[in-house]
């Protein structure tokens, strides 16, 4: 008997010592508007492991092989389906993460904006672009399944990590609906916001969100539960001034993973601002100084490092930026459509989310 435990245990060993698990970022581009000088068009994959060296270049037919690629508005992934969606300003495009090839792309009625993927990889909640409603769509099929009208000029979309909730924001409204996943329908409110709600984020408990609202240099705090605003904190010791892009002061919010900190994008001050979210209302730690406009941030899966849509690299703990994302052309990479996919002998064990949750 112990002679069999024996090799078995060394059989695991050696599989396990035998198995190629690799971290990659999945950069969706253009990923800033429709610059193609940040990265081109289509699916770049770089290497977190090897200080986020350019892996390759995954093409997607009829948008990265066009004369004028479209803006992706949003990208999810799921390692259970093994597939990645993306959306562009007309429509929701499904690729294999294993073969890399295209399965489907369909034409949205009103447009796409930044879409989101429940947890269990069946259903994708995909916004009009900037229009009254959501549409529900298969994730297998890209067929919808149901449309929900909010007519708050649908914009950003995020999914709970329990698969319970997802969470609808709109360019024309300052509050946030809340949609049981069960029972696809529109449940509950939280709100109102100062002003119309811009990027937010969810804390891991769903308890909490954090909203970059218009003409706010700072963010706002809105408990989910009893759907009142808490709190509207402002970046001490900055002023407010012209952005490139997006029209407001602040757009781009992220939660580390641990919830431990709030990072926040400044556009006219080119810098993230970090505030300690152990305390209540958050508070100002610091801030970072980027290259150019950040218009969103996310994480790695383990919190490690932060990427703001500059995609400079950040370590989280230090505080440093330790590298600068290039395309196989050696062109700066900006992209505001990012997230980490683990590997497994080829197979994707995990998939991160936009949202950095």
């Amino acid at each position: 008997m112990l002679r069999r435990i024996l090799l078995v245990v060394m059989l695991l060993v050696a599989t396990t010592a035998g198995a190629q698990e690799s971290r990659r970022l999945y950069v969706a581009a253009p990923g800033l508007r429709n610059y193609v000088e940040w990265g081109g068009a289509g699916i770049l994959v770089f290497d977190i492991d090897h200080d986020h060296r350019f892996v390759k270049r995954i093409e997607v037919p009829g948008h990265s092989d066009i004369d004028k690629p479209v803006n992706v508005k949003g990208v999810v992934a799921n390692a259970t389906t093994q597939r990645l969606y993306f959306t562009t300003l007309q429509r929701l495009w499904c690729l294999d993460l294993v073969t890399e090839k295209k399965l489907w792309d369909k034409e949205l009625p009103g447009g796409c904006d930044r879409l989101a993927l429940t947890p269990d990889g069946k259903t994708l909640y995909v916004p009009s672009l900037e229009g009254p409603h959501w549409h529900l769509v298969d994730a297998a099929t890209g067929d919808v399944v149901k449309t929900l009208v909010t007519n708050s000029g649908a914009h950003n979309t995020f999914a709970g990590r329990d698969g319970r909730f997802v969470y609808l924001a709109g360019l024309k409204s300052p509050s946030l609906r809340i949609v049981d996943v069960a029972k696809q329908e529109v449940t509950g409110e939280c709100g109102p916001f100062s002003a119309a709600i811009r990027p937010f984020t969810v804390d891991r408990a769903q308890s909490r969100v954090y909203a970059n609202v218009n003409e706010r240099l700072g963010f706002e705090v809105g408990d989910l539960r009893t759907g009142k605003v808490l709190h509207a904190i402002d970046v001490p010791g900055y002023s407010k001034g012209p952005v490139k892009r997006h029209g407001c002061p602040c757009h781009g919010i992220g939660l580390t993973p641990d919830g431990a900190e709030v990072w926040l994008c400044d556009g006219f001050n080119q810098s993230l601002h970090l505030f300690d979210n152990r305390v209540a209302p958050p508070k100002y730690i610091t801030s970072i100084k980027l290259f150019d406009d950040p218009g969103w941030v996310t994480f790695s899966i383990d919190g490690r490092y932060a990427y703001p849509s500059t995609l400079e690299v950040i370590d989280v703990a230090s505080r440093k930026i330790v590298a600068r994302l290039v395309d196989e052309q050696n062109r700066r990479v900006q992209s505001e459509k990012v997230l980490e996919i683990d590997f497994k002998d080829n197979k994707p064990t995990k998939a991160g989310d936009q949202f950095g949750q």
